[in-house]
C-alpha cells in the first residue's frame, strides 16, 4: 500500500495508520482519544468552522493567522471533524459561553490524530527498511 493511501486513511480514520500496521491496541486508544476529545469539544460548543473575514476584522495579522491555524488544526481530526460538519454541527468562530474549552478540545483532537498519523507512518517506514 502506498504512502499517500496510508496517510489519507490515517487522517480519515483516527489511528488508521496503526490499523494498517496491525497495531490494534494503539489504533483503539487513538480512536477513543480523538473521538472523545471531538465529542467533548462539540458538547462544549467549540468553534468548528473556519473563521470568516468579518470575525477576523480588526485583528492584527499574527492573531488572524493563529485563528486560521487553529481552524486547520481542527480539520486534522479527520473523520470526526467531517462527521460533525456532516451532522450540521456548525458553530461560528466565536460562539457559546464555553467555546474556549470546546475549541481547545477540538484542536487537541486534530493534533492527537496528526501525532498518531506521523507515528504510524514512521512505523511503516521502519517496517519496510
Amino acid at each position: 500500500m502506498n504512502l499517500s493511501v496510508t496517510a489519507a486513511f490515517g487522517w480519515l480514520v483516527p489511528g488508521g495508520a496503526y490499523l494498517l500496521a496491525r497495531r490494534y491496541l494503539q489504533f483503539a486508544v487513538t480512536l477513543a482519544l480523538v473521538g472523545c476529545a471531538t465529542a467533548a469539544g462539540m458538547a462544549l460548543h467549540g468553534a468548528n468552522l473556519w473563521p470568516q473575514a468579518g470575525e477576523l476584522q480588526g485583528l492584527d495579522g499574527f492573531t488572524a493567522g493563529m485563528a486560521q491555524a487553529g481552524a486547520l488544526a481542527r480539520v486534522l481530526a479527520g473523520g470526526p471533524y467531517l462527521l460533525a460538519r456532516l451532522c450540521d454541527y456548525s458553530r461560528t468562530f466565536l460562539s457559546g459561553q464555553t467555546h474556549e474549552f470546546g475549541t481547545t478540545l477540538l484542536v487537541l483532537a486534530g493534533l492527537f490524530n496528526l501525532l498518531a498519523l506521523a507515528d504510524g507512518l514512521q512505523l511503516r517506514k521502519a517496517k519496510q527498511a
